[in-house]
């Protein structure tokens, strides 16, 4: 009798396997659609950033890096990598530079691509 079942159970799943729609998308193929509170791939607002390294000191994953030649000479690194895309970057800035976008982040075979300077300042003078 409990052979029956699991063979009436298994029949049961094979039947709604081919009746119901497939549960898996069609991406890459087909547009994917993401909900808007995604975190995706990381912007910086380079007019807010100040470099004062709160965004790097937060970061659980060790994804930023700020790298200060003088106190307005500075360059912001994301490693994509390393990123755990948990949002604290953007929780910690106080002048909300960081946020998160709604696009995926893209694999690479490029390492180039493993690095990412999102903000960049000289000092003016020498400009």
């Amino acid at each position: 009798m409990e052979r029956l079942k699991k063979r009436f159970s298994l029949l049961s799943a094979i039947i709604d396997a081919l009746i119901e729609p497939p549960e898996t998308v069609g991406y890459p193929f087909t547009k994917l659609e993401l909900p808007e509170t995604y975190r995706g791939a990381i912007v910086i607002d380079p007019e807010k950033c100040t470099g004062c390294g709160l965004c790097v000191r937060d970061c659980p994953a060790q994804g930023l890096e700020l790298v200060k030649k003088s106190r307005h000479e500075f360059k912001l690194i994301h490693y994509p990598a390393r990123c755990a895309y948990c949002g604290q970057c953007s929780i910690s800035c106080r002048r909300k530079a960081i946020s998160h976008s709604n696009q995926l982040v893209g694999s690479t075979s490029n390492p180039e691509a493993l690095v990412v300077v999102l903000k960049e300042k000289e000092d003016e003078e020498q400009g």
